[in-house]
């Protein structure tokens, strides 16, 4: 369970350190932006986002099992976060943070990393792209400036009040929206290595403030983003409390754990390295108690981004630390800027975000598996979807362990882990 960080420092040399540095700098350019929108997102004030990339993210590179894993808030807790917040308040996601961190670590030292390999694939497909459907349908209000009080967080009765609104559509909106995912595509398809998400989302955030377009931004819904990290504290714990948010913490750990393997196991496929799962399970659980400690979000290993740091150069654990470090001298020297990125272009950064999420390019694969297979991935979506992550993760896995039980004698098939 040695981290990985002390094995590459055997042959660490300036080659390694000059990789590394190009590599950390160019994630960060990706993920500031992210981070901010996927705060904003779960209900979050934005700066929650930050102090997450930031100090989960350290954590997770220098604790962490894999060379190149890269940590911070991600996409799929979008929807479990909203949920906490609006049950609990922010108070309440701080603890279920910190208790989820807790139970990360009891894992990893019982070495229960290796048990992802039981999930079964059809149910993370399945939760995978209901999340980034919620994802998208949570973002039209802001790409379209929508008028609309308060957006219901259950699906139908939020489908319902967006369709409402739709008279109230904002032009400049609509347009800066749409124009940063064409940006954000058109960037990826031309030069896949350049960091396009920053590029975009600052382009199209340029023009709202130069020709002062009726347009929300970060600065004019939230206020000044504060340019120091807070200092840490331990949320206030009652036994009452604990058992209340139990349920709550168990999803933010199971999903950590999932999300986590499987972007260790994307790195691996593209690194052709072995990263270690009980190391990664325990980075896991201390990069959540210290992101709770500063007041924000659960943290996970981000697929997208890891990938973003092997194809930037990245090949040691200290790529992640510099990315960390890069988004805090940021936050210490220009967090006032951040004020005036558009919220249509945040939006339509998410909407990207949920669409790759949701690996629409596999969905015909998916459509010839078995029978079972693509009624348990349909399940799996219509419950994540319809009513909550908890019973889609607790209906799907039993159902597919089940599933599983009865095919025993039938060889597995490979596994695949998903590319984004």
């Amino acid at each position: 369970m040695t981290p990985k960080i002390f094995t590459t420092m055997r042959t660490y040399d300036r080659h390694l350190f000059a990789g590394d540095l190009i590599a950390g700098v160019t994630v960060a350019m990706v993920a500031l932006p992210l981070s901010l929108a996927i705060a904003i997102a779960s209900g979050a004030e934005p700066a929650k986002g930050l102090v997450t990339a930031i100090v989960a993210g350290f954590l997770i590179s220098f604790l962490g099992g894999s060379r190149v894993q890269i940590g911070g808030p991600t996409g799929a807790f979008i929807v479990v976060v909203f949920g906490i917040i609006a049950q609990h308040g922010y108070d309440g996601l701080v603890l279920a943070t910190l208790m989820a961190g807790g139970i990360l670590l009891i894992s990893g030292l019982l070495r229960l990393g290796n048990l992802v390999a039981y999930v079964p694939e059809p149910v993370v497909n399945g939760f995978t792209i209901g999340i980034g459907l919620i994802i998208a349908t949570s973002q039209i209000k802001d790409l379209l400036g929508l008028s609309i009080d308060k957006v219901p967080a259950e699906f139908i009765a939020k489908t319902a009040s967006i369709w409402a609104a739709r008279g109230s559509l904002n032009l400049a909106s609509c347009a800066i929206g749409v124009g940063t995912i064409v940006l954000i595509v058109g960037l990826r398809r031309i030069a896949p290595k350049f960091p396009g998400l920053i590029v975009a989302v600052s382009l199209t955030s340029a023009v709202v403030a130069l020709f002062s377009l009726p347009v929300d931004t970060i600065y004019s819904r939230f206020g000044t983003l504060p340019n120091t990290l807070p200092v840490p504290e331990l949320p206030e714990i009652t036994l009452a409390r604990v058992t209340e948010l139990l349920p709550s913490a168990f999803i933010v750990a199971l999903l950590a754990g999932i999300e986590s393997l499987l972007s260790a196991m994307v790195a691996d496929r593209l690194i052709h390295g072995k990263y270690r799962p009980n190391a990664e399970v325990l980075a896991q659980g201390f990069a959540n108690i210290g992101s709770a400690l500063f007041g924000g979000l659960p943290a996970t290993g981000a697929i997208a981004r890891t990938a973003t740091n092997v194809r930037a150069g990245g090949k040691t654990p200290v790529a992640g630390i510099v990315h960390a470090l890069t988004i805090l001298l940021v936050m210490l020297v220009a967090a006032p800027l951040a004020g005036y990125l558009a919220m249509p272009a945040l939006a339509g950064l998410l909407i990207v975000t949920a669409w790759n999420m949701s690996e629409p390019h596999k969905w015909r694969g998916y459509m010839n598996e078995r029978m079972s297979d693509r009624l348990l991935l349909v399940l799996t979506l219509s419950l994540t979807v319809l009513v909550d992550l908890t019973a889609a993760i607790g209906v799907g896995v039993g159902i597919g362990l089940a599933l599983r039980l009865r095919r025993r004698n039938i060889p597995p098939r490979e596994w695949t882990a998903p590319d984004a």
